[in-house]
């Protein structure tokens, strides 16, 4: 073993540039592949960790208190199946009044609980403290990412419509969302609880029917109708596993695309050391080694660069991981602070890399167990004649210029190494066509996603109880000011109102009023037409698929006590649970939006050339209780899908490059002799570059060619994937991105990462002296 060490140190210390290649591949391989792992691991066990150190409820069940008692609540407890339970607890839907804290928005499931602590369902508090004496309530709040504080200190107030004020003493978060507040017993009491939540944890809850069942065996025999609504945790889980779900699809693409070309490169870098090894083979098996002792140099010599690539891989990719998945679960109520990579993932990596490597190393190796001494002695290095020689001859009949007819030949000389290489352009290709589709189509979808992102600045009142100045104007006065502006316009006045469906969940409706058309909110409908009046609804397509409603459906909404029959006449590309309606649907019902526990904003495009900031100050100017900032167009999703698709293209084409640097140098090196012949008849230096390159140019153009319709067939079929995930339907000119110059520039990325790749071995191979080249064998 002591030798087959010493030889194989020896091979990576004379074939430093192999060495290098292998390292640089697998190490880009490594971190591509981890970062995809990753995050497909992330879509589920982050959630199951959390849920089960909180203890989380399996099922949340709300009974009416008019049809079950709470001794009859108490005893399914003691069902079979439930392995725990907590409550009953006092329920009720509380609205939030103005003058309530301006990052709430109700209406708030509240429920009265005694302690943070129990069986099951142990809520986190993490900023202040539980709810001890009536009068006091508890936010259900996520903390944020890196440290930090509450979105507001403790002592906000929660005021109800009927006056009942209540002061925000903490802030807490569970996986379960089995409220959105809690306060004591005895204040629940004075609210009027509505229903009795009870919290169950089952024995048997890994599928949607055990949880079914699991409840129907836990109610058994209480009263016909006395359980109002369930919640299963499986419901939960998909929602937060749609975060990271809409990155993995993409992200798995390039993984599997960072593993072909890994395995491709490292067999072509194996197969080029056997081949041009054969001399050093019959030197090892003349002095002892075995056929067993020959592969095992070979295999080794690749392993040790194979490891610290991996290893560096390995810590590049999961550093590359944690603020993904920070972005991902950002909004699902986790606590993200405990979100980070599985421990499974690196050391898969760690163990898989390496152990791909040496399999796709095996086979160019056991050319090497196969052969004599004597035959690997007397073999050579140099192709056999024939292979490319007649494509070269045939081609020296035409009018190409004699370097680019030999050139065009090389390639069949070595048509193994040529497919491998040829593969790895290819799938350069497609990483480049895939990732600048998903980039325009996500740039697209940034853009548009948002109203508010098509206005330059947004204006909002001031809110006192945060310490901020109260607007003077009024909502109407608000608006005709800020049109007298210089520089203004447009302005759009937008309203967040809770709403009533009948027969569904509450949702929360965005009224408008004003220049709606300025925000182009048609680059945002998957279907149907923009609203054109008050008895017409635009919605989310995440609002209608939940509720199974389609374009063109009827349904009736209660706005501030006040029914309004609707048709929904679009369907938007928006993820949350919204309805969009004309400003008349109030106005025509008599209904003052600012006593509707709303809160509104004026979105203000300003003209060409005008000073944003002198702009806010002529609005404060105006109110000093209207407060101005300029609109966010960046995206974190967006930044974050375009930042890393962009890395990663650029670490698979510099793969895919070594590739070809790979090819050129072990071309250059088995044909010395022939190089330095051409150059001793009078070929130039530039000539045996332009030789060099036009063989590699060509496998370029041919993996280009075939690469590009791979790349927009993956685009085409992955991007509908992650967007189905993250519960979007994209309209159909968000896939279709492709413009006839992008594609020319597309095809011709093959040749450009073929030329890179071979130019600089090439001009290497013409500072060697003619004479030397002649002498080599």
């Amino acid at each position: 073993m002591s030798a087959v060490w010493h030889a194989a140190r020896a091979a990576v210390r004379r074939r430093r540039l192999q060495t290098v290649i292998i390292g640089l591949v697998v190490l880009l391989s490594t971190a591509t592949v981890v970062v995809a792992t990753g995050l497909l691991d992330s879509a589920s066990r982050p959630f199951d960790r959390a849920f089960g150190k909180q203890h989380g409820a399996h099922a949340v069940a709300a009974f009416d208190p008019a049809e079950v008692s709470a001794q009859q609540l108490s005893a399914t407890a003691r069902r079979s199946g439930v392995e725990a339970s907590a409550g009953p607890f006092g329920q009720t839907s509380v609205s939030i009044a103005p003058g309530s804290a301006s990052f709430l928005t109700g209406p708030l499931t509240v429920v009265g609980r005694g302690d943070a602590g129990g069986p099951v369902d142990k809520v986190n508090v993490w900023s202040g403290r539980w709810a001890d004496k009536p009068g006091e309530i508890v936010v259900n709040q996520t903390p944020p990412a890196r440290g930090g504080g509450a979105p507001f200190p403790p002592g906000g107030k929660v005021v109800t419509p009927e006056g009942t004020k209540l002061t925000i003493v903490g802030y807490a978060y569970t996986m379960s969302r089995t409220a959105d507040a809690w306060v004591t017993p005895e204040q629940m009491k004075a609210m009027h609880p509505t229903a009795q939540q009870m919290l169950y944890r089952f024995s048997s809850a890994s599928t949607k029917a055990d949880v079914e069942q699991s409840v129907e065996k836990a109610t058994a025999g209480l009263p016909k109708g006395s359980l109002v609504a369930t919640q299963s945790y499986l419901t939960i889980k998909k929602d937060v596993a749609s975060g990271p779900g809409v990155y993995v699809p993409f992200l798995m693409v390039f993984g599997v695309l960072g593993l072909i070309v890994a395995v491709v490169i490292v067999a072509n870098v194996i197969s080029g050391a056997v081949v041009s090894g054969f001399r050093h083979i019959g030197v090892l098996k003349s002095l002892g080694f075995t056929p067993r002792q020959v592969v095992a140099v070979y295999l080794l010599m690749v392993s040790l660069p194979a490891v610290i690539g991996c290893v560096l891989g390995t810590v590049g990719g999961v550093l590359a991981t944690e603020p993904l998945l920070t972005s991902a679960f950002q909004g699902t109520g986790m606590d993200l602070r405990g979100v980070a990579v599985s421990w499974w993932v690196p050391v898969a990596a760690l163990v898989g890399m390496p152990l791909l490597v040496v399999l796709a190393a095996a086979v160019p190796a056991m050319r090497a167990h196969r052969l004599s001494a004597a035959e690997a002695i007397s073999a050579g290095s140099a192709p056999r004649r024939g292979r490319g020689l007649r494509i070269q001859r045939r081609l020296s009949g035409s009018s190409l210029p004699r370097p680019v007819s030999l050139g065009l030949g090389q390639p069949f000389a070595r048509p193994g190494r040529t497919a491998m290489t040829l593969v790895a352009v290819l799938l350069g290709v497609t990483t480049a066509a895939f990732a600048t589709g998903l980039a325009s189509t996500v740039s697209e979808f940034g853009q548009a996603k948002s109203p508010s992102s098509a206005a330059q600045i947004v204006v909002q009142p001031g809110q006192s109880q945060f310490g901020e100045t109260a607007p003077k104007l009024d909502d109407e006065q608000t608006e005709k000011a800020l049109r007298s502006l210089q520089g203004t316009k447009s302005v759009t006045v937008n309203a967040h109102v809770p709403v009533s469906i009948m027969g569904s969940k509450k949702a929360v409706a965005e009224f408008w009023r004003g220049d709606t058309s300025a925000l182009d909110f048609q680059d945002r409908i998957v279907k149907g037409h923009w609203i054109e009046g008050p008895g017409q609804v635009a919605a989310s397509t995440a609002f209608l698929r939940e509720r199974g409603l389609h374009v063109g459906d009827r349904m009736t909404m209660e706005v501030g006590g006040k029914p309004a029959p609707v048709t929904v006449v679009a369907s938007l590309m928006n993820n949350g649970d919204l309805l969009y309606a004309d400003w008349r649907a109030l106005s025509d019902r008599g209904l003052d939006v600012t006593r509707l526990n709303s809160r509104f904003q004026y979105l203000v495009q300003v003209s060409p050339g005008t000073n944003i900031a002198q702009y806010s100050d002529a609005v404060r100017s105006a109110d000093p209780g209207l407060y101005t900032r300029p609109t966010d167009d960046s995206s974190s999703f967006t930044t974050a899908v375009i930042g890393l698709s962009a890395v990663l293209t650029l670490m698979l084409a510099t793969v895919a490059g070594l590739g070809v640097f790979n090819t050129v140098v072990l071309n250059t090196r088995e044909r010395r002799r022939d190089l330095g012949t051409l150059q001793s008849l009078g070929m130039t230096p530039r000539q045996v570059i332009g030789m060099t390159v036009t063989s590699m140019a060509a496998v370029g153009a041919v993996g280009g060619l075939l690469g590009l319709p791979l790349g927009v067939l993956a685009h085409r079929w992955i991007v509908p994937i992650a967007s189905e995930a993250a519960k979007v339907e994209l309209p159909a000119r968000m896939l279709d991105v492709w413009q006839a110059p992008d594609l020319l520039l597309l095809g011709l990325a093959g040749i450009v990462i073929a030329v890179l790749g071979a130019f600089f071995p090439a001009r290497a191979t013409t500072r060697m002296a003619t004479a030397d080249a002649l002498r080599s064998e």
